[in-house]
């Protein structure tokens, strides 16, 4: 019989800067969803990467000293970048787009061409308002006390020769997606789409910018690029073979599910539809809106610096603790307030005193009463099979059964027995935590059900109570079988090493025998390890953390060397003398047989060109300075330089960093006209 298919994304980051704990967060979640399914029997398409191009990442660059490709270069696969990151936490993704690579590329152009031809973009003119950190534009009524509406900053006016997408074409269709069907979830965010931008006026959207060059080009429009988000979206199509050769499985696994944060929902609910409309496929299945972790009551933002690095969580605390925290702690379609003291206590109290101490107890109880091999015949006998076989059917969970003797089997029998129904239901609806909450209902019972049966009173007398204390600690080890299997998604690492500790053969770990009671050998044996989570100490956990935190921060700090100031004062009359002028660069050569010299014409606004030499070979390409407005001191004396004559000079910002001079033209606003007095 063929395996059903199940596809799922992240949303693809942006590699701005390093990602923080709510990029994991997100990531963790979707990685514990693909291996739900996959534990299930599905098989899967785990798709995550990274959205590079825009102007952001191009301003960057330029502050940097680097090109908008070593940039993201670094970002993604340098040291603690985002593919170190994922594979740190332990995420099983079958694939990483980046959207600089070569076949997204090829593709995003088709689809671009693919939409104007059918008559869905067209040539205009944007005028409006425009969110840099963002990559967003917005009407004057969107905004927010004159601010960007996600991110809460200053926004500026935009005007340049763009095309456009015909998103008020699907306006109807897209409500109606919306409002009748659970295309999007959780259902809140439905009004927020429908009634913030639907309901007042869905407006064409720009798709092309021309007043930056770090993006896709439209190769039927030079001089324009792909405007970022539908360069973005397409990821989840392109990364399956859509317009490409790359891959040749979208067919296979479109549609998907996608997993986003809440302040992306408006592009990934109303923007991609619409979008796939125009396209002719298939709309995804799901689109599901996260919270934010918020720290201190707000978002965590690269841009705002409040973010929490989870190189430092995971390498203290452990991997598989920081991502039971992530999902056991916080509703996923809710906000939740991150912090190191919620994160160390739930460390404490589930891991280590619930779960860890359940196992440590029970592997160490059977290695002392029974030197570490059970007795053959202690396992379950046949009425407690039917009844865990009834429990499971009916979704029972042991209500009714007075504890004491045999009934509190039956009571811990009846919990772990049904508990992959109740998981399965948490799981299918992405409640997280509430599945989380159903296994630790049952670890909770098995904790109090060693106190009930006292083994170690038991154990005093072997002839007498050697078999009940063998069936005690089988229904110990078979509800920890049951739980560990499905902790998988959400810990696997520790998962899998309380299956080993426990003597769970390959058949009895699998997805099937975790709806069966009794699936371990009745003569097992047991294999103690360390403990999976020890207990933190939370003063000393906390003064770490700050320790930490503040040596990555000043690792951050580039290695600086600005020179002094001069002492000796000019007198104002002398500096006077000085004329700056804005000039504008209208070609710019490298100097034959110079390694260093750059040959500048520049337009000063006398009607004659000027030409300066200056020695900046070494950090510009002189075709990206065309067009920029820089500034200069024009009325220094004629200097000959490798032959050629310059007239002034330009002014650039020069310092040491990491023992590297660098330095950076003073770029001015391209609104200031050739020849302006600069004072």
């Amino acid at each position: 019989m063929e395996k059903r298919r199940f596809y799922i994304t992240t949303p693809i980051y942006y590699p701005s800067d390093k990602l923080h704990i709510g990029h994991t967060y997100c990531t963790v979640a979707t990685d514990a969803m693909a291996r739900y399914k996959r534990l299930t029997g599905c098989e899967v398409m785990f798709l995550t990467g990274t959205d590079e191009h825009g102007q952001k990442i191009e301003d960057k660059a330029k502050e940097a000293g680097v090109t908008p490709q070593q940039y993201v270069d670094n970002i993604v696969t340098g040291p603690r970048g985002v593919l170190d990151l994922w594979k740190l936490m332990n995420i099983s993704n079958d694939r990483f787009i980046r959207t600089t690579d070569d076949y997204h590329v090829t593709a995003i152009q088709k689809i671009f061409k693919k939409m104007h031809d059918n008559g869905d973009i067209y040539k205009g003119i944007y005028k409006g308002k425009y969110c840099k950190p963002c990559e967003s534009f917005w009407t004057e009524s969107q905004l927010v006390e004159g601010k960007c509406p996600d991110c809460g900053r200053e926004v500026q006016d935009a005007e340049e020769e763009a095309y456009f997408f015909k998103l008020s074409k699907y306006a109807d269709k897209v409500q109606h997606l919306l409002e009748d069907t659970d295309f999007l979830e959780p259902r809140s965010r439905v009004n927020e789409m429908v009634n913030n931008f639907i309901k007042p006026g869905l407006e064409d959207l720009c798709v092309s910018r021309t007043s930056f060059t770090w993006g896709i080009p439209v190769d039927f429009d030079p001089g324009h690029v792909v405007y970022v988000w539908v360069d973005a979206l397409s990821n989840y199509i392109t990364a399956l073979g859509y317009c490409n050769d790359k891959y040749h499985d979208y067919d296979s696994w479109w549609p998907g599910i996608h997993f986003v944060g809440k302040e992306i929902v408006r592009f990934h609910s109303i923007i991609w539809p619409a979008m796939l409309m125009s396209l002719g496929e298939p709309l995804p299945k799901k689109v599901f809106g996260h919270g934010w972790l918020l720290l201190d009551g707000g978002k965590m933002s690269k841009s705002k610096g409040n973010v929490v690095d989870p190189y430092i969580l995971a390498e203290m605390f452990g991997v598989d603790a920081l991502r039971f925290f992530l999902l056991r702690t916080f509703p996923f379609g809710s906000d939740g307030n991150f912090s190191n003291e919620a994160l160390i206590q739930t460390i404490n109290v589930d891991l280590a005193n619930d779960l860890g101490n359940l196992l440590s107890r029970t592997v160490s109880m059977v290695g002392k009463y029974f030197g570490g091999q059970l007795p053959a015949g202690c396992g379950p006998i046949e009425e407690e099979l039917h009844f865990a076989e009834g429990c499971a059917k009916r979704n029972c969970i042991g209500a009714g059964v007075e504890p004491g003797g045999t009934a509190c089997d039956l009571e811990l029998i009846a919990l772990a027995a049904s508990l992959r129904n109740r998981y399965e239901d948490a799981m299918e609806h992405f409640a997280f935590q509430n599945a989380l909450t159903e296994i630790f209902k049952v670890i909770d019972r098995a904790n109090k059900y060693i106190d009930e049966n006292a083994p170690w009173v038991l154990a005093k007398d072997m002839e007498a109570n050697g078999p009940r204390l063998a069936h005690v600690m089988y229904n110990l080890l078979e509800t920890l079988r049951i739980c560990a299997i499905l902790l998988t998604p959400f810990i696997p690492t520790s998962a899998a090493e309380v299956l080993r500790q426990v003597g769970a053969c390959e058949a009895c770990s699998s997805w099937d025998s975790a709806g069966q009671w009794g699936a371990l050998a009745g003569d097992l044996t047991v294999r103690r390890g360390e403990n999976l989570f020890p207990r933190v100490d939370a003063d000393k956990a906390l003064r770490e953390l700050e320790a930490a935190a503040e040596a990555a921060k000043k690792a951050a700090l580039p290695d600086l060397e600005i020179e002094p100031q001069l002492e000796e004062k000019v007198d104002f009359d002398t500096f006077c003398k000085s004329d700056f002028r804005a000039v504008k660069v209208k070609d710019c050569q490298p100097v034959k047989k110079s390694d260093k010299l750059l040959k500048f014409t520049l337009d000063d606004g006398t009607g004659t060109d000027r030409q300066i030499l200056s020695g900046i070979a070494k950090w510009y390409k002189p075709e990206d300075l065309v067009g920029k407005t820089l500034m200069a001191i024009v009325n220094l004396p004629p200097r000959k330089m490798m032959g050629l004559e310059s007239n002034g000079m330009l002014i650039s910002a020069v310092h040491t960093e990491k023992g590297e001079e660098q330095l950076n033209l003073l770029i001015l606003d391209g609104k200031i006209p050739a020849g302006a007095k600069m004072c």
